[in-house]
């Protein structure tokens, strides 16, 4: 059987998209409102919804609600509701917020804007032309890369001890039913020892060891945290080492930090652009969720099988 038509099976065919933004959420005591995309297939109802966050690359606008349009289309395509917040991060709006608490790297703020999403899911559903009474609240994902996958960590389960005041801190959102690391940060410690590991210490300030939410971590063979660390890319595994079941590791082969550039479509600093691989690693991570949020679902055994055998695997799957 040809991999297209097991993901046929699994997933469903794809139907056309519709992408509303800004939809804008007020927010007490942030500098800035809270802005949002919403993808959301044309069709069908009783949707399950996918939190993205995304990451903090050198691009102006795809670390914003604009990026990540690769896994946001295919994923809304298959039957998710996609919610991508622009966090505080972003440098779409780094002159209005260089100087605001929490800057630069806004750790809890990325963290609250899930929440408050989750928070107002209704205003949310009722902004969205023809979205209305299409959402199933009650099965939520969440899916961040890179600085994003340190988000969905946080929310998962994972404890942070505040580099600033010694306190350890949990922003476990239990509303999230499972979740997706793409390229996530790894453990601190002695390890953390890269030329940036000062200039981010909350980075490795995470313990991993009470993320008990199910996640697939998903890193690259090639994807090398030189700047962090010099455990080569097994470091981007941490989340799956060092975290308690259930969980699940995708090691994409010849990938780097881009995954095959997933952040955008041609983006210029995707250093190992591959549209095979952003497809596959679309698939995958649409059969992961959607298992997770159906169970007795099969299309995560369905689709590991077609893109993890064969003559040319895109990668290799474990789980514990």
């Amino acid at each position: 059987m040809s991999s297209s038509t097991t993901i046929a099976e699994a997933l469903g065919l794809p139907v056309p998209v519709l992408s509303f933004s800004p939809v804008v959420l007020s927010a007490p005591g942030r500098p800035v409102d809270l802005q949002v995309r919403v993808s959301a297939p044309a069709t069908g109802t009783s949707l399950p919804v996918i939190l993205l966050s995304h990451g903090h690359g050198p691009s102006n606008h795809l670390s914003s609600l604009n990026g990540y349009a690769p896994l946001a289309n295919f994923w809304a395509a298959h039957g998710f509701v996609v919610v991508q917040p622009t966090h505080l991060t972003s440098r779409t709006l780094t002159d209005l917020v260089a100087d605001a608490p929490g800057a630069p790297d806004f750790w809890r703020s990325r963290a609250e804007d899930m929440t408050h999403v989750l928070d107002r899911l209704e205003v949310i559903e009722n902004a969205v032309p023809q979205l209305a009474g299409r959402i199933d609240r009650t099965k939520i994902a969440l899916a961040g890369h890179s600085l994003g996958g340190f988000t969905a960590a946080l929310l998962l389960g994972a404890g942070l001890t505040d580099p600033d005041t010694g306190n350890l801190v949990h922003l476990t959102e239990p509303r999230i039913k499972a979740g997706v690391l793409l390229a996530p940060p790894g453990r601190g410690g002695e390890v953390f020892n890269g030329p940036m590991a000062e200039h981010w210490p909350v980075i490795g300030a995470v313990d991993f060891s009470t993320m008990t939410a199910p996640a697939l971590v998903v890193t690259g063979d090639k994807d090398d945290p030189r700047h962090f660390t010099d455990m080569g890319p097994d470091w981007h595994a941490d989340p799956y080492t060092l975290a308690p079941r259930p969980k699940t590791l995708l090691t994409l082969f010849d990938a780097e930090h881009g995954l095959g550039g997933i952040a955008g479509y041609d983006a210029a600093e995707t250093t190992d652009e591959s549209p095979e691989r952003v497809a596959a690693l679309a698939q995958l991570t649409a059969a992961y969720l959607r298992t997770q949020l159906h169970p007795g679902d099969n299309a995560w055994q369905t689709t590991c099988e077609s893109f993890t055998t064969g003559p040319n695997p895109a990668g290799r799957v474990e789980s514990k």
